[in-house]
């Protein structure tokens, strides 16, 4: 079971990886920039947002807006809103650690690509 969780979470990794790489190249080539700055900004970037989409993603309240009910006349009249059922509030949380250590990592990554410090 650890062993298919650490597959997919590799997976999302260099998918997110193949995506910051992508974005870093095209901005850092239209801009003119240098492209391993480029790519570790690119990291910087998509890792914090994915670190701050968790943090919002994870603080989502208990209330849900019901699914049938769409048009102007939702603010007035009955209750629009439901609980979210326990399935639905452990799949917040667990987006929203997939999203902290997936925001993690590329952080990460982009401190290893930045070529303005030595790891060493």
């Amino acid at each position: 079971m650890w062993l298919a969780a650490l597959r997919r979470l590799g997976g999302l990794l260099v998918l997110a990886s193949a995506l910051a790489l992508l974005g870093a190249l095209v901005f850092g080539i239209a801009i003119g920039s240098d492209v391993r700055r480029s790519i570790s900004v690119s990291f910087y970037v998509i890792g914090a947002f994915l670190l701050i989409a968790g943090f919002f993603v994870g603080n989502r309240g208990p209330v849900r807006i019901r699914g049938g009910e769409k048009g102007a006349y939702m603010f007035f009249g009955s209750r629009f809103v439901r609980w979210a059922s326990p399935s639905e509030r452990e799949e917040n949380i667990n987006l929203s650690a997939i999203f902290v250590v997936l925001g993690f990592l590329l952080i990460l990554v982009g401190v290893v690509a930045d070529n303005r410090y030595d790891l060493v």
